[in-house]
């Protein structure tokens, strides 16, 4: 875990001792004593402290100077200021230039004591006040992981023993499946539970901001530093770091994680100091990385260190037992949210939604519930109310009864897609364009059916003439 660092600095040597005995027993203290102030700039300017306890009336640079430098190279330091001759000017001062608080000297070790855990509590929360605001992928609007597949419940068991192991994991799953869910169970059910959880969409960020964001920067790194910027990589300490979408990094950048995952180390950018730092990594993507290696655009030295557990997270098709119980979560939701009456799904859209391929998986019927919802007067929302994707899945109707309704309607539907497609293209001398819009169904539905009934518009163009 980080330590909180802490720079005393006074010119009386014995004051310094009285500081560092009524500190020493909080936990999580590293405490540098100083006793010459301008050697005491020097370190403000070279090394990164959380709290400077400074005395205001010393030889050479006074308390305020230090306070001034110490805050132009680290906007983010605290400060408490010490002084045996209290003014009203100089408390006024110190305060405007950012002090924390001051304490008149001498001091009840007491008091000394439960101000700078009341500093160090406020530094904590402005950090993490700060961390929210910076975050930079949404938010799922569901809490918890849904599904009673097989499938699911075996990922299930694998997130309980993986979070359980203070190892790095690779999360891999198509578009729309959940792995930031993932993600936030493993860190959810780990030991580093009450630490924070940092999530990055490494495809968001604009390349050139990337290793200011992930390691923060020094002032004057580049044009516009003015001072020191603490990364995302600093506030996910003792926590867990999300890296989604991990194959959009650039290989520059892909160096330095490499160096991070093998030593827990960093710079800050335009830093000479190397910081440690105590985080588990968790990345993801919906790439195939080994592709990604061949191809020269991922590191295999990285893709072998990242993967040292690997989560595969099925895709919506592959657990369509999960979509009735999916569906009433997000319909119970957004009604709810909508203020509306409770709602549920006519058979006909429920059959269709358990047929359909969900090339977005969960995330694409999440929005479609919420459409659907939105759209709806009645309790039962019905079929004609579905997007344009799903037409030609519910195009046909059809009064079969019996035992056999649902298996009959399939083939039957299968049989008209198949006729209903091969008509259309032969009609238009194989244009998929053309057959689409006649159809009034978009050309990536088109393709999609055709690849299912193995159809190729290449055998209707040879026909032409």
């Amino acid at each position: 875990m980080k330590r909180t660092r802490i720079l005393v600095v006074d010119d009386e040597e014995g004051l310094l001792e009285v500081v560092e005995d009524t500190l020493e027993d909080l936990p999580g203290l590293e405490i540098r004593l100083c006793s010459k102030s301008g050697e005491a700039a020097a370190l403000l300017e070279e090394e990164s402290f959380d709290l400077l306890i400074s005395d205001i009336r010393m030889p050479g640079k006074d308390g305020i100077e230090l306070l001034r430098i110490g805050k132009a190279v680290n906007p983010d330091l605290s400060v408490l200021m010490m002084t045996a001759f209290p003014s009203v000017e100089s408390a006024v001062e110190s305060m405007k230039l950012g002090a924390t608080d001051y304490i008149t000297k001498p001091f009840l070790p007491e008091d000394l004591k439960a101000t700078v855990m009341r500093i160090l509590e406020q530094r904590e929360l402005k950090v993490a006040n700060r961390f929210l605001r910076r975050q930079v992928e949404k938010q799922y609007r569901f809490r918890k992981m849904l599904g009673e597949s097989p499938r699911m419940r075996e990922l299930f068991a694998l997130i309980q023993k993986v979070a359980a192991v203070d190892l790095d994991v690779l999360i891999l799953g198509d578009t729309g499946t959940g792995k930031e869910l993932v993600a936030r169970s493993i860190h959810g059910a780990s030991a580093r539970a009450e630490r924070p959880f940092v999530p990055v969409d490494c495809g968001a960020i604009p390349e050139s901001l990337l290793e200011s964001e992930f390691f923060g920067h020094e002032k004057g790194a580049f044009t516009g530093a003015a001072g020191r910027n603490i990364g995302l990589v600093e506030l996910a300490e003792g926590g867990t770091f999300f890296l989604d979408e991990v194959a959009e990094l650039p290989l520059p950048l892909q160096a330095k994680l490499l160096r991070l995952l093998q030593e827990r180390r960093f710079r800050r950018l335009g830093g000479r100091k190397e910081i440690a730092v105590d985080l588990r990594i968790l990345a993801a993507t919906n790439r195939d990385l080994g592709k990604e290696v061949k191809a020269g655009r991922f590191r295999e030295d990285l893709y072998f260190r990242l993967n040292v557990v690997e989560l595969q997270i099925p895709s919506l098709r592959e657990r369509k037992e999960d979509i009735p119980l999916l569906a009433r979560h997000f319909l119970s939701e957004f009604s709810r949210d909508m203020g509306k009456g409770p709602k549920r799904l006519g058979p006909d859209v429920m059959e269709i939604f358990e047929r359909y391929d969900w090339p977005g998986n969960v995330r694409q019927l999440q929005n479609v519930i919420k459409r659907l919802v939105a759209l709806s007067e009645g309790e039962e929302i019905p079929v004609d109310l579905l997007p344009d994707e799903f037409a030609l899945l519910g195009a046909v109707e059809t009064s079969l009864e019996g035992a056999s309704f649902f298996q009959s309607r399939k083939e039957r539907i299968a049989e008209f897609e198949r006729e209903y497609l091969a008509s259309l293209l032969e009609k238009n001398g194989g244009d998929v364009s053309r057959s689409a819009q006649e159809a009034e169904i978009p050309r990536g539905t088109m393709y999609r059916l055709m690849k299912k009934h193995g159809i190729d518009p290449e055998r209707f163009r040879h026909r032409e003439g």
